[in-house]
């Protein structure tokens, strides 16, 4: 039995999923010999699997939202087997730590969270002025209560083969006998995230005249999108949307030269990949959820009404992305080594 072992209920989200490798990362480096398992969505797997930190990716069964106590009561009690010393609760619902408890897990540490009395018992209080950051709040539940966290963040790095990147380009018959720019203009959060669909095909046109070819990627819910993306464009960009596996978009993301998002999952893969990218930010800020890499631009107006955190603008004119013109994101590429 290993001595040292960890449960952490992951979160339901891919950005966040992708940030909480800061988590596993600083508990390896505090001890190289703990065992980290995380318990996650299905989605969460491509990038688990990515992260050498994990131990074991174990597959959440309860869908977001759901509160399905006995599926969560009979997971919990499977688990007991496992023997954690640990389980470290990322989400901050009730439900979310209702199968540590169950799993008789002597250690159960998060945030209070909502009226989590009782189901964690080592609760935390969240200060937000010290930890503004997502990670900060991420990795304060790695340590000992008011312990400093590291000089240095150990920031989410995704690791990607030769073999997966050249199956992945088999896979879509995609070669690259051109630079790639990727563009990623989804965002499940909400249509105000979403920089305008002609501001994409601006920037895309632009590049496909410097000789890039342009991939776009987007889950199926961003299928019209970047249909429209593709009209605006002569049919002239590879349409991946809603046609690949998040681990096919992982591993054609690793491929490119340069990469333009919103604030999404795709923005913090792309940004641990280490690929020169430029984040779009209009109603959220990069203050609580950047990208994580030093090459990375973030762009946005500054307005008096940014961020809102609204997933529709409540001022009905979406300034803060129409505004925000396709010249500023294509300079922010030009500061960018991205190829030619």
């Amino acid at each position: 039995m290993i001595k040292n072992k960890v449960l952490v209920i992951g979160p339901a989200w891919v950005g966040d999923m992708v940030m909480a490798q800061s988590l596993f990362k600083l508990l390896k480096q505090q001890q190289p010999e703990r065992s980290i398992d995380v318990l996650a969505p299905a989605f969460g797997l491509p990038l688990l699997l990515r992260m050498p930190e994990v131990a074991e990716s174990l597959v959440m069964p309860i869908g977001h939202g759901k509160l399905a106590l006995p599926e969560r009561y009979r997971m919990g009690k499977a688990l007991r087997e496992k023997q954690y010393q640990q389980a470290i609760v990322l989400p901050n619902s009730f439900k979310s730590a209702l199968i540590p408890f169950w799993a008789d897990i002597p250690v159960r540490t998060g945030w209070s969270g909502e009226m989590r009395y009782g189901v964690l018992n080592d609760r935390r209080h969240l200060d937000k002025k010290r930890y503004p950051l997502m990670i900060e709040q991420f990795m304060a539940l790695g340590l000992p209560p008011d312990a400093a966290l590291p000089a240095e963040y150990p920031l989410p790095e995704l690791r990607v083969s030769s073999i997966q990147r050249e199956e992945a380009l088999t896979r879509f018959a995609l070669t690259k006998d051109r630079p790639i720019l990727a563009i990623c203009p989804g965002a499940e959060f909400g249509p105000a995230k979403r920089w305008p669909e002609a501001h994409y095909a601006a920037l895309s046109n632009e590049k496909l005249r410097q000789g890039f070819q342009v991939w776009i990627f987007g889950s199926p819910r961003d299928q019209t999108v970047a249909e429209h993306i593709m009209a605006l464009t002569d049919q002239r960009c590879v349409n991946l949307a809603g046609k690949t596996s998040l681990s096919d978009a992982i591993d054609l993301l690793s491929q490119a030269a340069a990469v333009v998002s919103n604030d999404s999952g795709l923005m913090h893969i792309a940004a641990a990949l280490h690929k020169p990218l430029v984040a779009v930010y209009g109603p959220t800020s990069a203050a609580f959820t950047p990208p994580l890499d030093d090459q990375a631009k973030k762009v946005s107006l500054a307005l008096a009404c940014q961020p809102c955190f609204q997933r529709v603008c409540p001022l009905k004119h979406h300034r803060c992305m129409k505004d925000l013109q396709p010249e500023i994101v294509m300079n922010a590429l030009a500061d960018l080594s991205c190829g030619s």
